[in-house]
């Protein structure tokens, strides 16, 4: 999720039902640098409390000064990312080829753990590939480091984001550790999140993917478990209000050159499935204005709100 889950979008998810919103990843070595990029990521002003920030390496040391930094900054848990199976991470033996490792993953949990006095979670997949399930190994690698809590989606990195995920070995984990277990992989309606909680036992879910151009799901989730009816889904009107505030505070956060170009793919998957979307989406990705970009969005959606009427 890093590209998306910047400090706009976590303000909108929390607001609309998310528990939490972990930042997006940050690189350990970059961190130091201070570029502008990762003091943007890792920019929580004004956010709700807890604030977590997400971190990934190879190296211990480095992955510990990283944690220490980000707590110096207002970082309240520092969450470790061993999951992502983005070729360039796993390239520099981080994200989930670490697991490849538990002699590394043990150095770089107790390194961080050590180095900082918040609580530190931890992001896993199941395993290496198929073959080599070792979520359960690692799960008590890390219970026993002091991690607090775990998240595991349900894919090994060679399955990257191909197939279905499993919960088995989700089910397995939280079985073999005390400390509470977060489930993530395809959790994509209310009704999943709750087949999924109750086959793994796990203490929550995680979403991503299915919150892109959808941030509605954590309400609709929580509405669910709460009464266990479902909640309706948003008018177009409250699509275009929710999406035409969440550009604004792109542009703010961003400034106009880049926060054009960031909004592009919100506005794309807010847009999917609606009544000539393809084509606007084709015009809008070529505009390099905020005016534009507004007016374009705004008149998209307007139509869609006439078509509904006159239906």
């Amino acid at each position: 999720m890093a590209g998306v889950t910047d400090r706009p979008f976590r303000v909108l998810c929390r607001r609309l039902g998310a528990g939490m919103a972990v930042s997006e990843m940050v690189a350990s070595n970059s961190l130091l640098y201070g570029s502008a990029k990762t003091r943007r990521r890792a920019d929580h002003e004004g956010e709700s409390e807890p604030r977590s920030v997400q971190i990934v390496g190879s190296d211990p040391l480095m992955m510990a000064e990283a944690a220490r930094v980000n707590v110096a900054h207002g970082a309240q848990i520092i969450d470790i990312n061993m999951g992502c199976p983005a070729k360039k991470i796993c390239h520099v033996y981080a994200g989930s080829a670490l697991l490849q490792n538990e002699k590394l993953v043990a150095d770089i949990l107790n390194a961080v753990v050590t180095s900082v006095n918040v609580p530190v979670t931890l992001k896993i997949r199941t395993g290496w590939n198929r073959e080599n399930r070792n979520g359960v190994a690692i799960a008590r690698l890390a219970e026993d480091c002091g991690i607090q809590a775990l998240a595991v989606h349900g894919r090994t990195r060679a399955d990257l984001y191909t197939g279905e995920a499993e919960y088995d070995t989700i089910r397995a984990i939280k079985a073999a550790v005390k400390i509470p277990v977060i489930a993530n992989g395809d959790i994509t309606s209310p009704e999943k999140a709750k087949y999924v909680l109750n086959h793994t036992g796990a203490d929550g879910v995680m979403i991503g993917r299915a919150a892109q151009g959808n941030p509605w799901i954590f309400r609709e989730i929580a509405h669910y478990r709460a009464t266990g009816a479902k909640l309706a889904a948003p008018s177009v009107i409250e699509v275009r209000d929710t999406l035409l505030e969440h550009l604004e505070n792109l542009y703010a956060f961003y400034g106009e050159h880049t926060g054009v170009r960031v909004a592009r793919k919100h506005i794309s998957w807010y847009s999917k499935g609606l009544v000539g979307g393809a084509a606007f989406r084709h015009g809008v990705n070529r505009v390099e204005t905020v005016a534009e970009q507004l007016a374009l969005t705004r008149d998209f959606f307007d139509r869609q709100i006439d078509l509904r009427e006159a239906a």
